[in-house]
């Protein structure tokens, strides 16, 4: 049975067209005055008839619990007041309402691969006597607590009952994740807290009063008279010369009260707080850290693909945008390819975004969902007859609280502004952008509310834009709205002018190679353009581009071997060097990897069939060898060794030198028809 579709124009505060909205969907639309009061009884005649969509998300908890007595129909939400309706053009704003009923209409994306992370009540807390031991007693009975004194405080006492672990130490390292930190620190303190029974007798027996009710000795008071030591006795926890320093453990939850974070990340991984030295700001530290424990299942958020990967070849440097834009630190150098640790990615999707090759994908949504979700919300608002589409793209979280609050504190968004929710708005790149306009937007913008850095999305839309003016596309086309209040994304998105679109939207979906999906976009965006060009000149960083080698080259192919979208290719029947332009990312490993320096990278953009086919750099005739005839490779590379070797003591004279031009085999024949030295089947002792 068709879903049924229940709107609201939440007590007549916008205008619904329930006519023009009902045109062309499959199920029976309503537009309703108070779904959710007076005519509730509506909505559960609605469910007895099967799934419903409900245009409300803010009554959603209600519609659900009303929902719960019927577990076998599914219940949805979208919101239309605040994306649509509430707007100084909401009367204008049917089209809008019908493209977000068709996107909420989609079937729901197949699930995503995910990672499970465990987390039970071990919990650390570091820092300062004082701070430490004091929220130890508030959470021994919550957590099992162990405390890591990184300071010494004369006044703080340590517990007269042992009921938690308590150790001192500095040199503070953490790592891990959720359910996995692992800490290591120097024991310093003369004091092993572990071993220390509490008798006080060392605080008793130190002349300069040295050691406090922390345990903690002094240096500066301390005159090294060691009564301590003997105070202490066969417990033997004092030791001033100890040299094994090294303790470690793995805890499940951290609470840093350290002056500064241990973990100093954008984004630093879930179940470790540092809140400061604020009470306040601890207290709900803490609060929040229950709400870590148990077990997670949590989204792979990027994959990984690593036969694309840029990042390096044979120790040669290439490509690490994702490593220095991952604000979580979950990505990291693993030889010529990254490894991306899971349970600490937070799927910002930055590292998608600067990503040349595609080698990380988004998952969490994956593009072709996003893809689908755009081409269909562009098409059914042109059927309702919208114009100068703007697609808004924002994150799940700060994007859609900082457009709930202009709908209801100012102008809303206008009504050509369609907006879309990501996980992240970071995932937005540029084959995001650039497909949503072949598609068929006038124009794109990017939400930067939640952002840690907006560098690498106006990085891309500036590519973007200079493609789109190269091609004669007018006006403005993307935009970076960086937001942290309701007044500036007003400012933002209503004092922006229609740019001119594309003639005939393109009929393709985006997919989910990264450099397809370009491919496809760039090559509808200059069919239709309005004055298509074969070149366009880009700025250093961007994506394209030709790659030329100078008369140094000598065909060693190195640049071949380092290339990781096969854009540089070795001929098979000549020694001739190919390059495919349309493959090439500017990674610059090509670069990097030829012996005699010999490759130079230009950024451009070729928009004909030459960037499509391969095209010779270089080639040179076969040397062969001088006494057999086989071929041995390209002839500047063994001229290049030649020169290189032939005033070596080895090849003094002209017979050595001569083996320099054999095969290997011939090599060896020579060397021993022509060599005078001894040979061993010529010695009797």
């Amino acid at each position: 049975m068709a879903r049924q579709i229940r709107l609201c124009d939440c007590n007549r505060s916008f205008a619904v067209d329930e006519k023009a909205l009902a045109a062309g969907i499959p199920g029976p639309l309503k537009v309703h005055h108070e779904l959710c009061r007076r005519e509730i009884g509506e909505f559960e005649s609605a469910l007895a008839c099967g799934d419903v969509l409900v245009g409300c998300t803010q009554e959603a908890a209600l519609f659900a619990e009303v929902a719960a007595e019927r577990p076998a129909v599914r219940i949805d939400f979208f919101n239309l007041r605040e994306n649509a309706g509430w707007s100084a053009e909401g009367r204008g704003a049917t089209p809008k309402m019908a493209a977000l009923l068709a996107a909420a209409m989609l079937p729901e994306p197949d699930p995503v691969a995910g990672v499970t992370l465990a987390a039970g009540r071990n919990l650390l807390i570091v820092g300062e006597a004082g701070a430490a031991l004091g929220w130890a007693e508030r959470l021994a009975g919550r957590f099992e607590v162990s405390v890591l004194l990184t300071g010494a405080s004369r006044d703080a006492e340590l517990p007269l009952e042992r009921r938690y672990p308590v150790w001192s130490g500095a040199g503070v390292t953490l790592s891990g994740h959720l359910g996995a930190f692992d800490a290591v620190w120097a024991q310093q303190n003369p004091i092993d807290l572990d071993l220390c029974v509490r008798c006080n007798a060392c605080i008793r027996a130190c002349p300069e009063g040295a050691i406090g009710w922390d345990y903690q000795v002094d240096a500066a008071r301390c005159r090294a008279h060691r009564a301590c030591v003997a105070a202490c006795g066969t417990v033997g926890a004092i030791d001033f010369a100890r040299t094994d320093t090294r303790r470690e453990g793995r805890f499940d939850l951290v609470l840093d009260l350290s002056p500064e974070a241990l973990l100093r990340r954008v984004e630093p991984p879930q179940g470790y707080a540092a809140p400061g030295r604020d009470p306040l700001d601890q207290a709900l530290a803490v609060q929040a850290l229950d709400e870590f424990v148990g077990e997670f299942e949590k989204p792979r958020y990027v994959a990984l693909d690593a036969k694309l990967c840029a990042h390096s070849r044979s120790r040669k440097a290439g490509c690490s945008n994702c490593i220095e834009a991952c604000a979580a630190e979950a990505i990291s150098s693993a030889g010529d390819a990254v490894r991306v640790d899971p349970y600490l990615c937070q799927g910002c999707g930055t590292c998608s975004t600067v990503c040349p090759t595609g080698a990380l994908a988004p998952q969490y949504p994956r593009v072709e969902d996003v893809g689908l979700r755009v081409k269909t919300v562009l098409a059914r608002y042109r059927e309702a007859g919208g114009e100068d589409a703007c697609l808004l793209f924002h994150s799940a979280e700060a994007g859609r609280a900082l457009i709930e609050r202009l709908a209801r504190r100012g102008k809303g968004l206008p009504a050509r502004v369609i907006p879309l929710e990501l996980w992240s708005a970071d995932a937005a790149g540029l084959d995001l952008m650039l497909g949503s306009l072949a598609l068929g937007a006038c124009q794109v913008a990017v939400l930067a509310a939640g952002t840690h850095d907006a560098a690498p999305l106006w990085a891309q839309a500036a590519h973007a834009q200079t493609i789109l003016a190269g091609l004669g596309y007018a006006g403005e086309h993307l935009r970076v709205i960086e937001a942290e209040d309701w007044p500036a994304l007003e400012a933002a998105s209503w004092d922006w002018s229609p740019a001119q679109g594309v003639s005939r939207p393109a009929s393709f979906r985006l997919v989910p190679r990264k450099r397809d999906t370009l491919d496809l976009a760039l090559r509808h965006l200059h069919a239709v353009a309005p004055a298509p060009v074969t070149e366009i000149a880009l700025k250093a960083g961007a994506p394209f581009g030709a790659v030329a080698v100078s008369d140094a080259c000598t065909l060693c192919m190195a640049c071949v071997g380092a290339c990781p979208t096969g854009a540089l290719s070795a001929a098979a029947d000549a020694m001739r060097l190919g390059f495919l332009e349309k493959s090439c990312v500017q990674c610059g490993l090509c670069a990097n990897a030829c012996p005699e320096s010999a490759v130079a990278l230009t950024p451009r953009l070729r928009l004909d069939d030459a960037a499509r086919r391969v095209v010779p750099l270089k080639e040179a005739e076969i040397f062969h060898c001088v006494r057999c005839g086989t071929a041995m490779g390209a002839k500047p590379m063994i001229d290049a060794m030649f020169a290189r070797l032939a005033g070596h003591s080895m090849f003094a004279s002209e017979a050595q030198r001569r083996r320099l031009h054999m095969c290997a085999d011939c090599r060896v024949i020579d060397l021993m028809e022509n060599e005078n030295g001894a040979k061993a089947w010529n010695m009797t002792e």
